[in-house]
């Protein structure tokens, strides 16, 4: 580099962006799968005194520290409590108890990751909403956030500060004399 050359400047470091990271929101914990199917007789019926002792015999203290999600991949009518008898045994131990499908899982846990988002935080700030991951962020969560971001940030982008996709720009007002 010539003396006369001036030196590069690190734009996006310099804006007033803030980025948000949906992927700080996905669950640190291990996820278990809890399939009914499992405890079915020919795996289409419930028997309920079969059903008991097979939970009672189950080692819940092995989900400690991880979420479960419980579900059924059967078509088996599955009645209510046999779902609630689960989460009354495994609550003691897992992080959560979740009754759903493995792929609703994540939709779930970020609806329950965001419900406490204030979103007031980010009164007229311009914010980018980070794209990449490592982990899978449902689409449902970027459409939560920006729902609980719009009625206060200036604008939301979507993507890398670098390169973004505009998605909400709060018009000027106009001052009236």
């Amino acid at each position: 580099m010539s003396t006369d050359e001036a030196p590069l400047i690190n734009r996006v470091a310099q804006s007033s962006l803030i980025t948000l990271n949906l992927e700080e929101y996905f669950p640190k914990e291990p996820v278990v799968h809890f399939d009914l199917k499992d405890y079915l007789f020919q795996g289409l019926i419930l028997r309920e005194k079969e059903y008991r002792e097979q939970l009672k015999a189950y080692d819940w203290s092995g989900l400690a520290g991880r979420h479960l999600v419980v579900f059924c991949s059967t078509d088996a009518i599955i009645p209510v409590w046999a779902y609630m008898l689960v989460s009354a045994l495994a609550s003691p131990h897992a992080a959560s108890v979740t009754q759903c499908t493995p792929e609703q899982f994540p939709l779930l846990y970020y609806q329950q990751a965001l419900s406490d988002f204030d979103g007031a935080r980010y009164t007229g700030e311009r914010i980018v909403i980070k794209g990449c991951s490592d982990h899978p962020v449902p689409p449902f969560a970027y459409a939560l956030l920006t729902a609980k971001l719009q009625p206060y940030a200036q604008s939301i982008m979507f993507g890398e500060p670098c390169s973004t996709v505009p998605i909400f720009k709060r018009p000027r007002e106009v001052k009236k004399d």
